[in-house]
């Protein structure tokens, strides 16, 4: 058995009716040159024949009675691979407006605690041989770098297929414990927890003072530590590491939320927008105008958001606010799949005109972010997740949302997530992977998701929004990509033109005006 982590078990913890804790990917494939290919069941033997190498898949929940401590994982005595992975389709033609529309309501209810925290959607239907498998990963198990991880390990780097190491020894179940071995492991782990609390307690408000250049907090800090070295320093101190002292503080900046129409109460259901852009251009951008990949990325959503939001006169005067998960993973970890990330804030500068002037304030805010991030070291204050009770945690989670809190004391206006993926051509069972779509999760106050995923050439993006909140996502995703074309007009920089249509999956019309003749996106057709 392993236990889960204090930030692993938040995930669980945050569920509510309207509020889940998976993350999704949508991935669409070219079937390989075989009348006989038969994509569900291609994609059931590759998970299969790999099981042993994907940890996550076969190991379901073991809670801690009365909610004493955080719970465990094990190996599913129970375990059915073919309740995990199913089988649908879209009718026909079988468009990404279709596509996006049926995952929007695959990823609009919980997964199942008593089973392992996953499920896999074959969706077929899809014009040019193309067919999709959505795959949907609770977050207590994965965290988006590990989530990579996973899914280079479902698939091949070659269409014949790689000789995956076969497993050493037969996969045998975990016995299920019973309630007394529980709660003896339950008060086992409320032990250590005091002594920790208050040491980690110390040392957050030494560096919160150091940040703020608060003497006060910083002696006082250093006064409680000093007084638990020695045996007791020693014991809750084992195996953990002393980070270095920042040189310089930054300054530590005041960001507040404005409203908008998609910071409210959520509800249970969700919509979906998926579209590519090309990865070259964005590098030649970012080159030309001397910031980041993410830079671009940032300002692009920026200007989108101005763009849709000024357009229904709804864009308020102050900027907006975005949250961006930030990985912690040092390398060392001796756990693969938890999570190792944090999120900082930044200002997202949707009150400026200018594309060029509101990627250079976006270059800005970033760095500055990042300067404060790194003054509080996040992998630390990843450990207060760790103290709560659990039964007190879900209790406050509860309470939070029958009083909307979210929706009223929210850190952010959206959660904007940029993840590398793998630069090579990936393959399942023979089937040629083409794009590889995010589709992540929204939190109560914060009705819209962005997460851009890069694979091969290509940025794909996934957008998701509460469907009552932000019903025409796929229109904001249209006015982003139209501020990237912007960007690299401005930077000088070319751009394909945008592919044909399809004649046997036309695309609805958008409720806009008529796109120009040029642009960084394309379908999803590989």
């Amino acid at each position: 058995m392993k236990q889960l982590s204090g930030l692993d078990a938040t995930f669980l913890h945050l569920e509510t009716s309207a509020q889940f804790g998976h993350v999704s990917s949508l991935s669409i494939y070219t079937r390989p040159d075989s009348p006989d290919y038969r994509p569900y069941d291609a994609w059931k033997g590759q998970l299969q024949q790999r099981l042993h190498l994907l940890e996550p898949l076969r190991r379901r929940l073991a809670e801690v009675p009365l909610g004493l401590d955080h719970p465990y994982w094990i190996a599913d005595p129970a375990f059915d691979i073919d309740f995990h992975v199913r089988h649908t389709a879209v009718p026909p033609p079988g468009t990404d407006d279709q596509l996006a529309k049926l995952v929007g309501r695959l990823v609009s209810r919980p997964l199942d605690r008593r089973k392992p925290l996953w499920l896999s959607y074959v969706i077929e239907g899809l014009p040019d041989d193309r067919f999709a498998v959505l795959t949907i990963v609770h977050h207590a198990t994965i965290d988006g770098a590990s989530g990579v991880e996973l899914m280079t390990l479902m698939l091949d780097d070659s269409p014949e297929g790689s000789t995956a190491p076969s497993e050493p020894d037969r996969w045998t179940p975990e016995r299920p414990p019973g309630d007394l071995e529980m709660l003896a492991r339950g008060a086992l782990g409320l032990a250590r927890k005091p002594g920790r609390g208050v040491l980690l307690a110390a040392w957050s408000a030494r560096e919160i003072g150091r940040a703020t250049r608060n003497p006060v907090l910083v002696r006082a800090a250093n006064d409680v530590r000093r007084s638990l070295r020695g045996p007791l320093g020693t014991v809750l101190n084992l195996g953990r590491q002393r980070p270095e002292e920042p040189d310089q503080p930054p300054a530590m900046p005041s960001v507040r939320p404005p409203r908008t129409p998609f910071n409210g109460p959520i509800t249970p259901h969700r919509k979906l927008a998926i579209r590519s852009t090309s990865l070259d251009v964005v590098r030649q951008v970012k080159s030309a105008l001397g910031v980041t990949v993410n830079d671009v990325v940032m300002a692009a959503c920026a200007g989108g958001l101005r763009t849709f939001l000024e357009r229904r006169g709804a864009l308020p005067s102050d900027p907006l606010v975005a949250l961006v998960p930030v990985s912690v993973r040092t390398g060392e970890e001796t756990e693969r799949w938890t999570n190792r990330v944090s999120m900082l804030s930044a200002v997202l500068p949707t009150d400026e005109p200018d594309p060029v002037r509101r990627l250079r304030r976006v270059h800005e805010s970033m760095a500055s972010s990042k300067e404060l991030f790194s003054a509080l070291p996040a992998d630390r204050l990843t450990d207060f997740a760790e103290f709560p009770p659990p039964a007190v945690f879900a209790r406050a989670m509860r309470l939070s949302a029958r009083l909307r809190l979210g929706s009223r004391l929210s850190p952010g206006n959206l959660v904007i997530s940029n993840v590398p993926g793998p630069r090579a051509p990936l393959y399942a069972a023979g089937a040629r992977l083409e794009h590889y779509f995010p589709v992540s999760t929204i939190v109560e106050g914060q009705g819209l998701n962005i997460t851009v995923q890069s694979y091969l050439d290509r940025l794909d993006w996934g957008l998701v929004s509460c469907a009552e909140l932000l019903p025409d996502v796929d229109v904001l995703l249209a006015d982003i990509l139209d501020e990237l074309d912007r960007l690299a007009a401005a930077a000088g920089v070319a751009t394909p033109r945008p592919e044909p249509e399809p004649a046997a999956a036309p695309a609805a019309p958008a409720p806009r005006r008529p796109a120009r003749s040029g642009g960084t996106r394309a379908r999803t057709r590989g």
